[in-house]
């Protein structure tokens, strides 16, 4: 059962930081996205915002968090708030403790600042400030140390990476382990940061190696290199870029056992999850029939369930042709190409943002499935051409009565994770 939600993702004027928060964005399909040299989704989170959520954090570990600490540790802080649990109290104790992590961005400086230290000339105080801030953050594990420190976790504690896939693997392992037994509560998180001077940086060297490109392109291969300073549109007839972003999404998970003794109000339920990949030998490709998604949906679905209780699916758009591509293809196979299915994306609401996907799907399905409305695709003004689903274009949430939802979240390389969610009551 999903009993809390928190989070610390881009806001207008302020991060956005409960379910309310993100509903209020996601059904009218804004987009919190900043336009400088190009389109980025930052949250902004001040020092005195986080000090107003942990104020009694000791400076010794503090002073040296990272942003993707600091945002980590915000979205717990607000899922607990969500949840009814106070973690000061002891009431997380025993919860497992599971990360999502795509990015390395913010490991690098204290791998670096290690890595260059001169240990004749540093000081003995020094040497100890570095030791911890390299034994917090240069490891992808470095969100999940200090989520467990918060809530002084007994239970399972560990990182899953692998891309925009990461938390929504976590929250089918947490399924996994409250299913049998081994827990009856989990924290689950996705964090991460795509670093605007990367990304810069990144679109200085595509400018630079689009005359080389031009002079090797065959065709089928699209006229321009990924861009990020143009709006990212999924399932827009104009899509061609991605626009990235950064923040964190945390869930609480429990038995349905633990939740009814304690009285938690309850958002739905996590049911399934099922992960596959393409099987291509490219690390960078994505097979556009839709195979492996259509396969990984028939895991999740098994026996129990059949594709038609499941009348919307969140997809994992951000605005990438291919991933349209295959989408569009596994919705064909599996929905048929009338079967007025509603699909809709919300990354262009806060941006691409990698691993905080997992979480953030799960929250949005089950805050629309609670008020009988589906958010608006993002950015998505004029449906591309041969859509076989509706994907609610412009600014208006459409109604819809459902107790079930596919949740879908893509790593680069091919790997397909699908989430099965459903309703309070659902079974």
């Amino acid at each position: 059962m999903v009993t809390g939600m928190g989070f610390c993702l881009p806001g207008s004027s302020r991060p956005v930081f409960t379910a309310e928060d993100v509903w209020d964005v996601a059904s009218r399909g804004a987009s919190n996205l900043v336009h400088g040299d190009v389109y980025y989704g930052a949250v902004d989170l001040s020092q005195a915002m986080f000090d107003a959520r942990l104020p009694d954090i000791p400076p010794t570990f503090s002073r040296h968090y990272t942003n993707a600490h600091r945002f980590g540790l915000v979205s717990l802080v607000e899922a607990c708030a969500d949840a009814g649990l106070d973690f000061r109290a002891g009431d997380l104790t025993e919860a497992a403790v599971l990360t999502g992590r795509g990015g390395v961005d913010t490991n690098v400086g204290p791998y670096m600042a290690v890595l260059e230290a001169d240990p004749p000339t540093t000081s003995p105080q020094e040497a100890m400030e570095l030791f911890v801030r390299g034994q917090q953050g240069l490891t992808p594990s470095d969100v999940a140390l200090v989520q467990g420190a918060l809530i002084r976790s007994t239970g399972p504690c560990f990182t899953v990476s692998c891309g925009c896939a990461s938390s929504a693997v976590q929250v089918g392992t947490a399924q996994q382990l409250i299913a049998n037994g081994v827990v009856d509560l989990a924290v689950v998180s996705g964090v991460d940061l795509f670093g605007l001077d990367v990304i810069l940086n990144v679109q200085r060297l595509l400018r630079a190696a689009q005359g080389a490109y031009e002079a090797v392109r065959v065709e089928g291969m699209p006229q321009l290199l990924p861009s990020f300073d143009r709006l990212m549109r999924p399932y827009d007839r104009r899509a061609d870029c991605v626009n990235h972003g950064e923040g964190a999404a945390t869930l609480i998970l429990e038995s349905r056992r633990h939740a009814d003794e304690r009285g938690a109000r309850v958002h739905g339920q996590v049911l399934a999850h099922a992960m596959t990949r393409d099987g291509l030998a490219n690390p960078l490709a994505s097979d556009d029939s839709g195979a492996a998604l259509v396969e990984a949906v028939r895991q999740c679905l098994g026996d129990r369930w059949d594709i038609s209780q499941v009348p919307y699916v969140h997809g994992g758009s951000d605005g990438d042709v291919v991933v349209t591509a295959f989408e569009a293809n596994a919705v064909k196979q599996l929905y048929g190409p009338d079967s007025g299915l509603v699909m809709t994306s919300q990354e262009a609401c806060f941006g691409h943002n990698g691993a905080p996907a997992g979480c953030l799907g799960v929250a949005l399905s089950l805050l629309m499935m609670q008020r009988g409305q589906v958010c608006p695709t993002a950015n998505c003004e004029e449906p591309a051409d041969g859509l076989p689903f509706d994907p609610v274009p412009g600014t208006s949430s459409r109604p819809l009565d459902f107790d079930y939802a596919l949740t879908c979240n893509y790593q680069i390389g091919g790997v397909k994770s699908v989430l099965l969610v459903g309703s309070p009551d659902a079974v």
